[in-house]
């Protein structure tokens, strides 16, 4: 019989990718993939190293699978997976740990899957991981994520990317584009771009830092791919958004009008604290472009609260900023100290009390600014890709700009695209819909 093995992701988009390719490559060494709820002979983790709570459940999901099966193999392979693999290695069962470079060759460490004493480490140095691996996540939901750059060359202050993912580099244009082609095929409707830092996308395209291509090129190239409905571009630097791409997105038909920009902080202060390489200035003429060229554009924006040296005077600064500026929502990560980061060792700590209220205020602000968004849509006509989950008798979906709507579970809707009026926002704040058939609308 066929072992089966399961998988979890934690962390982001670029995460799932991974996950998806891997998990790809295992079902062609004779594995059959289940659902991490289900039996299993081995559970595989991707974990993830951004914030304090992911660490911390990794633990929660193992013992997860051994309710499930505790004879069963589990393997770490990721980002905490490089930089702390002994501390994973310990974790009571867990057999396998596997760094950056080690965790796309996973079918070479797992033989019997006989249960191990304390976990096998094999993890490089961080300087190995200096090629480039494509994945793409289909299968798992309505949308592919389709990695195109991977590695981090920059130097902020509290992260700890470039030491879990290495140096910048990035997929060949022409392999970039064979991965859209494939994900076409497969009937999905919408691919999303992620990486480390995908603005920085051509460097280490030749694995060195020479390159021909820019990320306006791969936009462009991914622009003329047949059968794809819609491209969204994931978080990309604001100063690696330049006004050429902002306007090409614009007149695309594929590149939807949502962009994900992290700002960090609204005080120049504490941006020059974190090493970030613009001030607010830049980021402010980002908006004001993006706005120029896509009145109803969504724009999302990272921020993080209680950052060493952070006074109540630069959070207000942040706040009002924020509050000021015409975006669309908040993701606000509460600062936890890394290891090995150059914060970790800064003065001015703010104490925990403090950046919990610090975050709880920015998330309310976030659903302020999201609400208001919402309601400057109602009225118009877009088109919405709705998801494939019944969700308390609701189908949902999302517009290209990037607005979640509701519509009455019908089955046939899902994985369809559909013109619709968004006509009110429902007391869970998501938009109610009218589909649009009567107009000439076909399910496609």
């Amino acid at each position: 019989m066929k072992k089966k093995v399961a998988f979890y992701t934690l962390g982001c988009k670029l995460n799932f990718s991974e996950t998806s390719t891997i998990a790809r490559n295992l079902v062609d060494e004779g594995f059959t993939r289940v659902d991490f709820t289900e039996h299993a002979d081995m559970y595989v983790i991707n974990t993830c190293s951004v914030t304090d709570n992911a660490d911390k459940r990794f633990k929660t999901i193992v013992k997860q699978a051994q309710k499930v099966n505790p004879d069963a193999f589990v393997a770490a392979i990721g980002c905490y997976a490089q930089l702390k693999p002994e501390d994973l290695a310990a974790v009571d069962g867990v057999d396998l740990v596997l760094g950056a470079t080690e965790k796309f060759n996973i079918a070479n460490y797992v033989n019997d899957l006989s249960k191990n004493d304390y976990g096998e480490v094999h993890s490089c140095e961080i300087e190995e991981a200096d090629f480039y691996v494509g994945s793409y996540a289909i299968g798992d939901r309505t949308r592919a994520f389709l990695k195109v750059q991977d590695g981090c060359d920059y130097k902020c202050t509290y992260c700890t990317i470039p030491l879990a993912r290495g140096i910048s580099r990035s997929d060949t244009l022409e392999n970039v584009v064979k991965n859209a082609k494939e994900i076409s095929e497969q009937g999905i409707k919408e691919i999303v771009l992620t990486g480390v830092n995908i603005g920085d996308y051509g460097k280490g395209e030749f694995g060195n830092k020479k390159h021909e291509h820019t990320f306006l090129d791969l936009v462009k190239a991914l622009d003329t791919v047949d059968g794809i409905h819609r491209l969204r571009i994931s978080s990309i630097e604001p100063n690696l958004l330049k006004n050429e791409t902002i306007e090409f997105v614009g007149s695309s038909n594929t590149f939807v009008p949502h962009f994900h920009i992290p700002l960090q902080s609204g005080s120049d202060v504490v941006l020059k604290l974190m090493r970030r390489r613009y001030l607010t200035d830049l980021y402010v003429d980002r908006v004001n472009k993006i706005r120029e060229v896509m009145p109803d554009a969504c724009i999302g924006v990272d921020v993080i609260v209680g950052f060493p040296g952070e006074t109540e005077e630069h959070f207000l600064t942040t706040y009002n900023f924020l509050n000021t500026l015409d975006i669309s929502y908040l993701h606000v990560f509460t600062y936890s100290e890394r290891d090995n980061t150059v914060a970790a060792e800064m003065e001015g700590v703010v104490p925990k009390r403090v950046r919990s209220k610090r975050s709880k205020m920015l998330r309310g602000l976030s659903v302020k600014k999201r609400r208001a968004f919402y309601e400057q849509q109602l009225g118009t006509m877009r088109t919405v890709l709705f998801e494939s989950e019944n969700k308390e008798g609701y189908i949902h979906g999302f517009t290209e700009n990037y607005v979640k709507v509701k519509f009455p579970w019908d089955p046939e809707l899902s994985n369809t695209l559909q013109e619709v009026r968004l006509d009110a926002i429902a007391e869970d704040g998501l938009v109610k819909c009218t589909i649009l058939e009567q107009a000439g609308a076909t399910l496609r």
